[in-house]
């Protein structure tokens, strides 16, 4: 499979072939989406087909501009609240790492939202993806672009090591600034029913308090938003997620890998010796210093490094429960699958 540097001349191939069909795997600001026109279903079915992704997990869609959201979704229906809701957030959190949970347009093929009415829309904040969206269809469905249940790719090659084969393209625009996927929330209801890139602080001092977690789960049943099975985002190897007490507290152990959030922590763990001086396969923190959103950023990346050397069990201390750290913790108990 093709892979190209962001260029205008890239980024116009990449809409040609999303315009016939095909699918691209292209950068955002959370993570590297696998792309295809989210009014064709034939596309939308690729999509599910090279992840391995169950038909009860929907889609989010990305659209280009503002005026693109009523092409997708269907706003005649709300009122009063969540009217409210949707224009402060618009206006604004958007462009940037936020899905907004709306009724759908009947334009759109029930696939992308499994058969739910509502869709999930997403206007990012990365200007070569917003170029991408509205040289192809206007409106692309786009997962992240590795398969179903594993760590997403925040670059290029971590999309070349998982769908291989799978894409007509890949879009090589590096590292992802945000590297965690979008928060979800829902219009209607004025429920998070994911955490991600924005924080909850960040909606709440536009609408008011708000609640996060969506309502009990079936398998087999259609998803109210993606991201929600117990198990997912997981590592080949098995991740054990740990308060902050539980890891400091934790063995040095051979064939292990430790990740913790923040420096202070690690130096705690080690309590005076060196790096090497451990029997562990790899030790690693987040953030040196702390900082959530830096952490958050460097959270996929790490965990693909980890589970590159095979360890037979990764240790991975949780965030302070504030902020982007929801999100982080949010993956790493998907990941352990225990959310």
């Amino acid at each position: 499979m093709p892979i190209l540097k962001i260029s205008e001349g890239s980024i116009r191939h990449a809409a040609e072939l999303i315009s016939a069909g095909e699918l691209v795997a292209f950068p955002t600001e959370t993570v590297y989406g696998l792309g295809g026109d989210a009014f064709n279903p034939s596309a939308l079915a690729k999509i599910f087909e090279a992840k391995g992704r169950p038909r009860f997990d929907p889609l989010i869609v990305h659209i280009a501009d503002l005026g693109a959201l009523e092409r997708v979704a269907d706003l005649s229906s709300l009122e009063g609240a969540a009217r409210r809701r949707l224009s402060l957030l618009a206006e604004n959190l958007w462009p940037g790492p936020l899905t907004l949970v709306l009724r759908k347009q009947n334009a759109v093929p029930d696939l992308a939202t499994s058969g739910l009415p509502t869709i999930a829309v997403r206007l990012p904040a990365h200007e070569d993806a917003r170029r991408l969206i509205a040289l192809s269809t206007g409106a692309v469905a786009a997962p992240s672009a590795n398969p179903f249940g594993y760590l997403s790719p925040t670059n290029a090659g971590h999309v070349v090591q998982t769908l291989g084969e799978k894409i007509a393209l890949i879009l090589d625009g590096g590292q992802t600034q945000v590297g965690i996927e979008s928060t979800v929330f829902d219009i209607q209801s004025g429920l998070i029913l994911r955490p991600g890139g924005t924080p909850k602080e960040a909606i709440e001092a536009l609408v008011g308090s708000v609640e996060t977690g969506a309502s009990s789960i079936e398998q087999d049943s259609p998803l109210p938003s993606p991201g929600l099975l117990k198990s997912h985002y997981a590592p080949r190897s098995p991740l054990v997620a740990h308060d902050s007490e539980s890891m400091r507290a934790l063995p040095d152990c051979a064939e292990s890998a430790f990740l913790f959030f923040d420096g202070a922590s690690l130096g705690a763990w080690l309590d005076g010796r060196l790096p090497e001086e451990c029997a562990a396969l790899a030790i690693a923190a987040l953030c040196e210093t702390g900082d959530a959103t830096k952490a958050a950023a460097q959270l996929f990346q790490t965990l693909h490094e980890l589970d590159r050397l095979r360890p037979k069990i990764i240790h991975a201390q949780l965030a302070p429960e504030r902020g982007i750290g929801m999100a982080i913790n949010d993956r790493l108990r998907r990941g352990a699958g225990n959310a």
